[in-house]
């Protein structure tokens, strides 16, 4: 393990993601207080909070947009401040915010992301064919980003999130905006990747039928973690997962309760 690895449980492997008592201001205003988070790997956990709760700054700092000074944050073993390239090499992301050119083709978005990231030409459109077919958009590959439906741009966003072949997925809010069938498709493509290949994933979102009960979650309310454990069991006995987060995001925010 190299010197900037961090964080082996007791089985010996590191987690895909752990952030450990993270904390981030805006001037005066606390974005996030002692925040930590541990995504398994080949798990998909759910991130959810309202509007405000620090969703988006978390990912920010994850994927170092913002420095965090305050707390570590280590992908795959690989402390962000100590080891960025490695750290960054093994993270995917799609950003709530669009990011695609829509002036160029979807297979031109695809080969200019994976030139970032070193990959020779062939190798990569080789990569870009089989990532197409992933998300069920081979047909696609010389239309403008322009001609796309939302859901169509957003699969495209995931697969060259998958270009360099990382394996920690990122996902703020995927399905924004988007109707009932792409976003059913969206989420079947992601959980596709978590059971097929291996993929972890951190998916945060509001929209809660996205989440299975056996999920991993963590509930973030005005910058605190206020519960976390199985997505089944963070409610009480008789309430739904929509419930229970409506509940502990009308109260103050507190530590966090660990679900059975």
């Amino acid at each position: 393990m190299s010197a900037g690895a961090v964080g082996a449980g007791a089985t010996g492997e590191v987690p895909a993601l752990e952030v450990a008592s993270v904390s981030h201001s805006f001037g005066a205003r606390r974005a996030l207080s002692d925040v930590s988070i541990t995504v398994e790997r080949g798990r998909f956990m759910a991130l959810l909070g309202p509007n405000g709760a620090g969703k988006t700054t978390l990912f920010s700092l994850i994927t170092r947009l913002y420095n965090n000074r305050d707390g570590r944050v280590a992908i795959f073993g690989h402390a962000l401040d100590r080891e960025p390239s490695r750290a960054l090499a093994r993270l995917g992301v799609v950003f709530q915010a669009r990011t695609l050119d829509t002036d160029l083709t979807v297979e031109q978005n695809l080969l200019y992301h994976a030139a970032l990231h070193g990959i020779p030409r062939k190798a990569a459109k080789a990569r870009i064919a089989g990532l197409l077919d992933r998300v069920g958009l081979t047909d696609r590959r010389a239309d403008k980003v322009r001609t796309l439906s939302g859901g169509q741009s957003r699969r495209i966003e995931i697969a060259r999130s998958l270009v360099h072949h990382p394996s920690l997925l990122l996902l703020d809010e995927p399905t924004v905006g988007l109707d009932l069938e792409s976003r059913a498709d969206i989420v079947a493509i992601v959980r596709a990747l978590v059971r097929e290949e291996g993929l972890s994933v951190l998916w945060a979102t509001h929209i809660f039928e996205e989440i299975a009960p056996e999920d991993d979650a963590v509930v973030l309310h005005k910058g605190r973690i206020v519960a976390r454990g199985k997505a089944g069991t963070i409610g009480r006995a008789d309430e739904s997962l929509e419930e229970a987060f409506r509940r502990l995001v009308s109260e103050p925010a507190k530590p966090a309760r660990e679900a059975a």
